[in-house]
């Protein structure tokens, strides 16, 4: 019998890094508001840059939503990997979307940057966060690989500014290369969010286990297994 999403629920809750996202919210929300509260005094770019700071700093702590302290505790609980990963990120998102309008307009209207294109771009940053997380998930055994993910991720953030301009991510909006930059952030959208499905699926060798093992196959103590020879 297999658990059901509401009995999920609550031991998901639980389990969320809700103190890192809090830090990374909060400094998003700092971020945000900085030039508000400094008055406005200052041009375009810096508003640009801190809402990107911002999604960034957001973004990191989001690596993290997929570690669980108890996983191998619960890796014989009968619920899917996909409902476990889905419940998390369900929880999350919602909350992320929420934060992310509040750090926009505590920016100030006439310094604000094109919504829309940095929405794309905070997006993107946080569908690659959780796609990293939900693969190192996948490919390790390891209860929380937040940290070994976030270096990951944080080194990737680093050196993304510098690619050739051809393949830029980062560039102004007066630069004549601002609408390409962002049908390239929709592509790493996309991909993010297809290898994020991909990797909720239950990897193909557990699969297998799991339908080779049938009743009475094994003996509880190590005997011979039975029908064996």
């Amino acid at each position: 019998m297999r658990l059901t999403a509401r009995e999920s629920l609550v031991p998901v809750l639980r389990t969320l890094p809700w103190r890192a996202l809090a830090a990374g919210g909060g400094l998003g929300l700092l971020l945000g508001g900085l030039l508000r509260w400094a008055g406005g005094e200052f041009g375009g770019w810096p508003a640009l840059t801190l809402l990107r700071t911002a999604a960034l700093a957001y973004a990191l702590t989001l690596t993290f939503v997929l570690d669980d302290p108890a996983r191998h505790t619960i890796s014989t609980v009968p619920v899917r990997r996909a409902l476990r990963t889905g419940l998390r990120l369900v929880l999350v998102t919602p909350a992320t979307a929420l934060w992310w309008t509040v750090v926009v307009l505590l920016v100030p209207s006439s310094l604000r940057p094109p919504v829309a294109d940095v929405t794309l771009e905070a997006a993107a940053a946080c569908a690659v966060a959780l796609a990293a997380g939900v693969l190192a998930t996948r490919l390790t055994d390891e209860p929380r690989p937040g940290p070994s993910v976030a270096a990951a991720y944080l080194l990737t953030a680093v050196l993304t500014p510098l690619l050739p301009h051809r393949w830029a991510l980062f560039v102004w909006p007066a630069d004549k290369g601002w609408e390409a930059a962002h049908e390239r952030w929709a592509w790493v959208l996309v991909v993010a969010l297809v290898a994020l499905a991909l990797c909720m699926r239950e990897p193909i060798r557990r699969r297998r286990a799991h339908i080779g093992r049938r009743p009475g196959t094994f003996a509880p103590s190590g005997g011979t297994p039975s029908g064996g020879a």
